[in-house]
């Protein structure tokens, strides 16, 4: 463990404000938009959640590092958050088969974070003004030099970021010999995702962002997979492109999160920019199909538009509703066989509630195969009684 002394360091806010604390991490400066979650455990899951690319998390359990890191408790292969702001940053672990402590993981992640600050008061603060940029320093503490580089960082809307987290060439996850073929557009995909599909009989080609739907058909998957990731979805043109054209063949397809949001914009339903999006692992979903409730983990800042689908009830069912703001959360294509959902089923971390989803994914599949095989025994009889 390394011989860790934190310096002083600064959190500036967008619209202003400032919080000393101390280093966490890398000495050093990190800039992107602030968010918070609210989990009380999984931090390296979190971190390590593509979906998070380009933000400074808040995490509002005090103690973040009182059980260390495992390299096998990670969503892909490094972390993704820009930087880290929490209250007590716990270098000393008891966890005993942990591989390091938080700091040790930073230093080798070339992480920034900021301790021991109001992080109640600053989530409170940004609940109320929304989500907006920050900057965070160990070695620059003269705040108007701060507020010049702050300047200089876009805003979250309107940037694409899925392509910069995704992977750069195709890769095969699963057994080849599964039941179901399924292609995976990787626009930051979780790992916990891809193995909640292997585990259900699939072999999946995890492709990357930006492929072409004619390069990922030629493979001949039985269904399609959608993944979360960053950014803003009305900046993916590409991607909606393509959802359009899986559409068209009518596989089976599912989304989850930014995949969610992207399949709403291939069928004309916008998305918006939440106040301060849904961040943690006990977020409240009602299910309408079953009237039941679940308790689920999420992480997005965009949302689609609740007013756009009710207007178009004739090509979307609305499945799940956030029961703390009413928020979509899940639709169901009627004219295609496709469905997603904005918050993580398979999540890592957080409850299992709605694993079911992907059980549902693999029978929609599977149905679909059946269909095309009485559909091909029947054309085979018919052209022999003829």
């Amino acid at each position: 463990m390394s011989d860790f002394q934190p310096q002083p360091a600064i959190l500036l806010l967008e619209d202003g404000s400032v919080y000393k604390g101390k280093s966490a991490g890398k000495i050093g400066t990190t800039t992107g938009e602030i968010c918070f979650n609210t989990g009380m455990t999984g931090y390296q899951e979190v971190f390590t959640d593509p979906s998070y690319f380009g933000q400074l998390l808040v995490t509002t359990n005090a103690h973040i590092g009182n059980y260390g890191t495992k390299d096998d408790d990670t969503e892909s292969g490094s972390i993704m958050i820009s930087g880290l702001i929490c209250k007590n940053f716990t270098n000393q672990y008891s966890r005993k088969v942990a591989d390091q402590s938080i700091q040790d993981y930073f230093e080798k992640e070339n992480l920034v974070g900021i301790s021991d600050v109001d992080t109640r008061a600053i989530v409170r603060h940004i609940r109320d003004k929304g989500a907006m940029n920050a900057i965070i320093s160990s070695e620059i503490l003269d705040v108007d030099e701060l507020k010049k580089l702050l300047a200089k960082v876009p805003n979250m809307e309107g940037l694409e970021l899925a392509s910069k987290v995704s992977t750069r060439e195709p890769y095969y996850v699963g057994d080849p010999h599964s039941a179901y073929k399924v292609a995976v557009l990787d626009y930051g995909v979780k790992g916990n995702i891809l193995r909640c599909l292997s585990d259900r009989g699939c072999y999946l080609k995890v492709f990357p962002a930006k492929t072409d739907y004619e390069t990922v058909k030629a493979w001949n998957p039985d269904g399609y997979f959608l993944s979360n990731g960053p950014g803003d979805p009305a900046a993916m043109d590409y991607a909606v492109a393509t959802a359009k054209e899986i559409l068209k063949e009518n596989k089976p397809l599912f989304g989850i999160c930014l995949g969610h949001q992207l399949l709403a914009r291939a069928v004309d339903i916008p998305t918006y920019k939440m106040h301060n999006g849904h961040r943690g692992i006990n977020h409240p979903v009602l299910n309408l199909n079953t009237g039941k409730g679940e308790i689920t983990s999420q992480n997005h800042g965009f949302g689609v538009s609740p007013d756009a689908i009710r207007d178009n009830e004739d090509k979307v069912a609305i499945t799940h509703v956030n029961l703390n703001d009413q928020t979509i959360e899940g639709i169901r294509l009627k004219q295609y066989k496709a469905f997603s959902v904005q918050y993580h089923p398979e999540a890592s971390p957080g409850p299992h509630d709605a694993r079911y989803l992907f059980d549902d994914f693999v029978a929609l599949i599977d149905a679909d195969k059946n269909a095309l095989t009485n559909a091909t025994v029947n054309t085979t009889k018919s052209t022999i009684n003829e």
